[in-house]
This record gives C-alpha cells, sequence and structure tokens, in this order.
C-alpha cells in the first residue's frame, strides 16, 4: 500500500485577527490522520502567538493575497514539492469536520486528473452558504457538489503537482481573480477542479466590497486575466460581457469610477506573460457550464 498522501497549510495573515487564526489553527491540530504541516506568513505584519510546530515567516512588507500564499508555497520547498497537497484557508476560517484534510487524501487519491478542490464557505451562526462562495453560475443548490472552472482563494485543496507543472497564484494580482488565473492554467494542462460541499470552512458572512481598493482590483484583474489567458477571440466579448453585467448591476458612482479606472488600467498596464488557453479548453470549460465569456 502507497503511503498516505502528506497535507501542508499556508495560512497568511495580517496580524489583526490573533483569537480567529488560533481558533483556525486549532482545528487544523485536530484533523484526522497524520500531522498537517502549516506555515503562517505575516503579510506585512508580525505573526501573532502560534502554537508550538507552526512555522512563521514574517514579510517586511504586504504582497498581497497571491504573493503572500506563495511565499507559503515555497516554505514547503520549490511549488511545494514537500508535501503532496496544499490546503489554502482565511485566517478568519475554521474547518468545521475534523475529517476535511483525510477527505482530501481520499479525493485526490482516488482521482488522479483532480488537481485543485473547493470548499464550501459557511457562516458559523446561521450555516448559511452565500451564492457568491459556490464557484458555478448554477449556484441555487450548495449542497450539491460538481465539477467547477475555478475555485475559492480562502478554503480549498490544491496538489502541489499542479503549481509544479503550472506555476503558482499570479503575484502582480495583489487581490481578486488570482484563483481564477490557476484554475485556468490547471484546467489547460490537463487537471480537474470540484466543488465538495461536504468539505466546510466556517467564515462569516462579510462582503468583498469591503475591501477599500475591490472595484478597482476585481476591473483591472479581470482585464488582465482575460489578456493573460483568453484567445484572442474570445478577449472583446468576455470583457464587453462583464461591462454589461457591471452596468446592470448599477453600482454607485464612485464605485463605477472606481470599476473604470481598474478596467483601463488593465488595458495600460503590464499583466505578466500571455499564455492563451487551447480551444480543446475552451470546450471544456463550455461542457462544465461556464464557457470563458462570462
Amino acid at each position: 500500500m502507497s503511503a498516505p498522501m502528506k497535507v501542508g497549510a499556508v495560512i497568511i495573515t495580517m496580524g489583526n485577527r490573533p483569537d480567529e487564526l488560533r481558533a483556525l489553527l486549532d482545528s487544523i491540530a485536530k484533523q484526522d490522520g497524520d500531522r498537517v504541516e502549516v506555515v503562517v506568513v505575516g503579510n506585512g505584519s508580525p505573526v501573532p502567538d502560534v502554537p508550538e510546530g507552526v512555522r512563521t515567516i514574517e514579510l517586511p512588507e504586504n504582497l498581497g493575497i497571491p504573493g503572500g500564499r506563495n511565499v507559503g508555497i515555497e516554505a514547503f520547498g520549490p511549488s511545494g514539492r514537500d508535501v503532496d497537497i496544499l490546503l489554502f484557508l482565511d485566517d478568519d476560517g475554521l474547518l468545521a469536520q475534523h475529517d476535511t484534510a483525510e477527505l482530501c487524501r481520499q479525493a485526490f487519491a482516488a482521482d488522479p486528473e483532480l488537481g485543485i478542490i473547493s470548499f464550501r464557505i459557511a457562516d458559523p451562526e446561521t450555516g448559511e452558504t452565500q451564492r457568491r462562495h459556490v464557484p458555478r453560475l448554477r449556484a441555487k443548490d450548495p449542497m450539491r457538489s460538481s465539477r467547477v472552472t475555478t475555485f475559492l482563494g480562502g478554503a480549498n485543496a490544491v496538489r502541489t503537482r499542479v503549481l509544479a507543472e503550472v506555476g503558482g497564484l499570479p503575484d502582480e494580482f495583489f487581490y481578486a481573480h488570482e484563483e481564477t488565473d490557476l484554475a485556468w492554467r490547471a484546467l489547460d494542462a490537463g487537471w480537474m477542479i470540484d466543488y465538495r460541499s461536504d468539505m466546510v470552512l466556517y467564515h462569516p458572512t462579510t462582503a468583498p466590497s469591503r475591501h477599500a481598493v475591490y472595484h478597482r482590483m476585481v476591473a483591472r484583474n479581470r482585464v488582465w486575466l482575460a489578456r493573460r489567458n483568453l484567445p484572442a477571440l474570445l478577449v472583446p466579448v468576455y470583457l464587453g460581457d462583464w461591462l454589461l453585467l457591471t452596468l446592470v448591476r448599477r453600482p454607485s458612482r464612485p464605485a463605477l469610477r472606481a470599476w473604470f479606472g481598474g478596467f483601463r488600467e488593465g488595458w495600460t498596464s503590464p499583466c505578466g506573460p500571455r499564455r492563451p488557453m487551447k480551444w480543446r479548453t475552451v470546450w471544456r470549460l463550455t461542457r462544465l457550464g461556464r464557457p470563458p465569456v462570462i
């Protein structure tokens, strides 16, 4: 029999939620099976006190969400190769069950094509899963597991072979859409992504717009995502659809001004290397219910 897959966890923190971080670390320590190795990255801030055995890295500046997570990946060796699976968890989240790491081992061992698992996020008080936390268009039933085309950044598990093959998260994104960039590259390399409703991270219900840079980053990174990954013919279609959706949602005037500023920045600033996905990947995304035009 082969040895159980080794599991690690990467958590980035701004140091401002010490109680929540400790609760998350306790929930990781209680996972069934072999011990989950943990690295906590202080993203431009000191790391609060953590239990013995938890490794910490304190960065002199905030590298953003993808930059901080990439540092955590490399703490497990190049592309995380010292472990087989990496969990990426928000520092104010909490693993709801003791078997999440073991379920990840079983899922990846049973399906050699499976590259990424997206967990279900639920409010700890109400048990509700916000529609935006179900990474598919048909998001009405959060209890239905399925193949998907993207994943949730602070509640997921990634097979480290994926990172070795396609690279990590895009540092330059800083915040927003970095998961979809990695997801599209993984799908283009032949990996699959699952949304699993039985793997739960408790997380307080929040609005993404709580971040001051939300509207600008979302728009800028949407353009970067298309420029980096889509065939040239689909870039204007994809971005045109998102422009219309944004206008239909009728954001406030300051939000819309920030959004258009980010949209313009996405066209005028460097976005990193362009590696357009194959047309067969476009078809795969379409068959999975999310063609890359929306």
